[in-house]
């Protein structure tokens, strides 16, 4: 239930550190925790396939737009805290979709609208 697309990712297999590149062509503030989610979906993705868990030093977001290059290294407990948000809701969302042909998703967007991880627009 949660997906989004990095322009470029690389992933070191033998150093276990993850590079995440997103080009933002637009002149709007932007906002790092769209890398973080994405570093999040790439840990439960292929976390256990590639040996990548999040800790401190060893994952690095990089936005480009006009001329600049924001670089920002998240913590493990960020990345591991969206992460666990991830499966939570993918969780209820599962166990509402069974719940018949008209499923109540009020609870749940409530839930997503005051997720910290997710920037107010």
């Amino acid at each position: 239930f949660c997906y989004g697309t990095a322009d470029a990712i690389y992933y070191d297999e033998r150093k276990k550190f993850l590079r995440i590149h997103d080009l933002k062509t637009g002149v709007s503030p932007v906002h790092m925790e769209q890398l973080e989610i994405y570093a999040a979906l790439f840990y439960l993705e292929y976390g256990k396939e590639v040996g990548y868990t999040p800790t401190d030093d060893n994952t690095e977001l990089r936005i480009y737009q006009l001329d600049d290059v924001l670089v920002h290294v998240p913590s493990a407990n960020d990345i591991l805290a969206i992460a666990d948000k991830i499966v939570e809701f993918t969780n209820i969302l599962g166990n509402t979709k069974d719940e018949g042909d008209n499923p109540d998703y009020a609870g749940v967007l409530e839930l997503v609208e005051n997720l910290d991880i997710v920037p107010k627009i």
